[in-house]
């Protein structure tokens, strides 16, 4: 069966920043909905009439895949609005109670950048925003999709896209 919207694809992938370092490795079948949200645009282009077995190279620009990185992203809230475990690298769903930052997306996901003891940064760009990216994929299966995925238009949480509002977390799969 040929790549066609609307399809189930099966993919596995290497993903790795403009400078080939690895960010993410998926070797076994991940299912995604063609033709809906659940993968970028230039991925989808890519793979338009493909059949199982297709393997290819697609570029991305942040303007294609996560963005660029808006430092307008980027907030301070006081340390004691938050849990004395927090560190680094944790994510923050929306901000807290009693936050006073203006102009922020309440409910994003937000990463801890820095912990001091009277305030904390807050980063609500995707962990990936502003990378130029390149993706080895290969096209593994080609279904047509059910019903239910039809009426969907996803196979659930969208890998590759900003949901509309708020950055989404880290995980690529």
């Amino acid at each position: 069966m040929k790549i066609s919207a609307p399809c189930i694809v099966s993919l596995s992938w290497r993903l790795e920043d403009a400078q080939s370092h690895l960010i993410d490795e998926l070797t076994e079948a991940l299912e995604f909905f063609y033709g809906g949200q659940d993968l970028f645009a230039k991925v989808e282009e890519a793979l338009e009439g493909q059949e199982a077995g297709f393997q290819t190279i697609v570029g991305l620009e942040p303007e294609h895949a996560f963005g660029d990185y808006d430092s307008s992203l980027v907030c301070f809230e006081a340390r004691s609005l938050f849990p004395a475990e927090l560190e680094p690298g944790m994510q923050v769903e929306g901000l807290p109670e009693g936050a006073v930052t203006e102009d922020m997306p309440r409910d994003a996901i937000y990463i801890v950048t820095e912990v001091y003891p009277e305030h904390v940064v807050l980063d609500g760009n995707h962990p990936l925003a502003g990378v130029g990216l390149r993706m080895h994929l290969k096209v593994l299966d080609v279904r047509e999709a059910t019903a239910e995925e039809l009426e969907a238009g996803s196979l659930g949480e969208a890998v590759f896209q900003l949901p509309s509002g708020a950055p989404p977390d880290a995980q690529l799969h």
